[in-house]
Formats: structure tokens, C-alpha cells, sequence
């Protein structure tokens, strides 16, 4: 089954992100939409996502995850050593939700925000709803 990885299509470290993710994704597990887009926002509804959530969500199994625990679920189906870090997962929610909305909160501050959108090649452009 595919897993979903919805992000901030706006936001420079979030696209940086997605690549990342495609770079160490061999199974080709993820397909992935902007939040802003068409699929995006659907996907939301579909899903009952908060519609104040405006960072990553990553759909897997029929069920949605936000915040540090999207982050880990989806490290943990990279390849190398990034599943490691799901071990994190035993950090208490409220503690690694706190890092999380930190580094997401000022996101745009220190990485900016796009102001075109990279065009994926022919294999990656597959990967986008």
C-alpha cells in the first residue's frame, strides 16, 4: 500500500523534505501532495484532518499523523539508517510535538518560502497526486 506525505508546498524546508524523502524511499512506498493543492485539501476532508493543520500529514493505513509522529512513521520506511529515528517514537508526544512546532513555526523565517515550484522529473512526477 502507498503511503500519502501532504506538506506545506510554500515552504523551502518542506520541499527539501519531500526530495529527501524521495532520495531514500527505494521501495517508492510514498506519493505525495501540497496541502494547498486540489488532492491536498480533499485528502483533508476525506481524512477529518484539523483544518488548522498546516504542516506535514502523513496518510498510512486509512489513518492520518501530524507533527513529530508523521515525521517518525515516515522515517521509519526510509532506507538506511533514518529508521532509526523512529526509536523517538517512546518520547512522549508532548515532548517531541513541542521540538516539532518549534522548528515548524519558524520555518519560513529560516528557510524561506518558494517562490516557484521545482519541476519534478518524468520518474518522480509519477509520486505526486
Amino acid at each position: 500500500m502507498k503511503h500519502i506525505v501532504l506538506f506545506d508546498g510554500e515552504c523551502n524546508f518542506c520541499d527539501a523534505s519531500v526530495q529527501f524523502i524521495i532520495m531514500r524511499d527505494r521501495k517508492a512506498l510514498f506519493q505525495f501532495a501540497s496541502l494547498q493543492s486540489d488532492v491536498g485539501a480533499a485528502l483533508l476532508k476525506q481524512y477529518e484532518v484539523p483544518e488548522n493543520t498546516d504542516s506535514i500529514v502523513f496518510v498510512e493505513d486509512g489513518k492520518y499523523y501530524t507533527e513529530s509522529t508523521a515525521a517518525l512513521k515516515i522515517a521509519r520506511n526510509l532506507s538506511g539508517l533514518w529508521k532509526l529515528f523512529y526509536a523517538f517514537i517512546v518520547v512522549p508526544k508532548p515532548v517531541r510535538d513541542l521540538v516539532y512546532r518549534r522548528i515548524a513555526k519558524n520555518r519560513y523565517k529560516w528557510f524561506g518560502k518558494k517562490q516557484e515550484c521545482l519541476l519534478p522529473s518524468p520518474e518522480q512526477r509519477k509520486r505526486f497526486l
